[in-house]
């Protein structure tokens, strides 16, 4: 009996001590990122990046439910793994996610991270880009952006407004007919840059369109004390390839 006691206060002891190891190893959840950008022209070179803060990983980058590629991390202060696709077409467009776990143990493993949908463009007729408002605009102020598709274009898509320079669309919407408005608010000296938009398809293949001329905003104005408020410059390529110029 006293032996049976034992048995049960060992198996006890055992099973609290891996629950609290198992709960020591639960693993932050990796971020993923493209460079230098998650919407390229085909033909263009991308890096999805994966990473965490915790060292002595193994990385799995997923397309959808299938395993594209496995990458260990470099030993470093924190885990990172890189992965490459050079001369990307419609086939690498989708969604993608990455996970990894615990090098020698791949049964302590992280969530997989938030899905990255990489898009491929120039598959669709390009859209047009323009400014509803005209006139001066003060900073903290709005300015709203119209991407306008083609009417022959068929089937459910969505639109993306994008910034020259930044890694993911400024804003993504559905749109009410062929067309949808990106409203940029607060406007400031950081919202200054070259915009365009671009629409794709809202489901597997993913196929998007060729990027819109491009449309400039430029937050213009001297320095502090001058008695000149700052004013807003929209400059750039609107319908087609008609060069336009405004001041917002």
């Amino acid at each position: 009996m006293m032996l049976s006691k034992l048995l049960l206060l060992l198996c006890f002891r055992l099973c609290v001590g891996q629950a609290d190891r198992g709960r020591a190893e639960v693993l932050p959840k990796p971020s993923l990122r493209a460079w230098p950008s998650s919407v390229v022209p085909d033909g263009s070179s991308v890096t999805l990046r994966c990473g965490t803060p915790t060292r002595d990983v193994s990385f799995a980058l997923r397309k959808g439910a299938r395993v594209w590629e496995m990458v260990q991390s470099p030993d470093s202060t924190e885990g990172q793994a890189e992965f490459h696709l050079p001369d990307v077409k419609s086939s690498h467009a989708g969604e993608y996610t990455c996970e990894y776990h615990r090098r020698g143990n791949p049964h302590v493993s992280a969530r997989p991270s938030d899905a990255l949908l990489l898009l491929v463009t120039g598959y669709l007729r390009q859209p047009s880009l323009q400014a509803h408002r005209r006139g001066p605009v003060t900073e903290g102020q709005e300015v709203t952006l119209q991407c306008q598709r083609p009417a022959a274009e068929l089937g459910p898509v969505m639109f993306a407004l994008l910034k020259a320079g930044s890694a993911a669309p400024v804003q993504v919407r559905a749109p009410a007919g062929r067309e949808t408005d990106f409203s940029l608010r607060n406007l400031s000296a950081g919202d200054s840059g070259n915009y365009s938009c671009v629409y794709y398809q809202a489901r597997a293949p993913f196929r998007a369109s060729q990027a819109s001329p491009r449309l400039e905003i430029r937050v213009a104005g001297n320095t502090a004390g001058d008695g000149l408020e700052k004013s807003l410059a929209l400059t750039g390529m609107c319908r087609g390839k008609t060069r336009t110029q405004a001041s917002l």
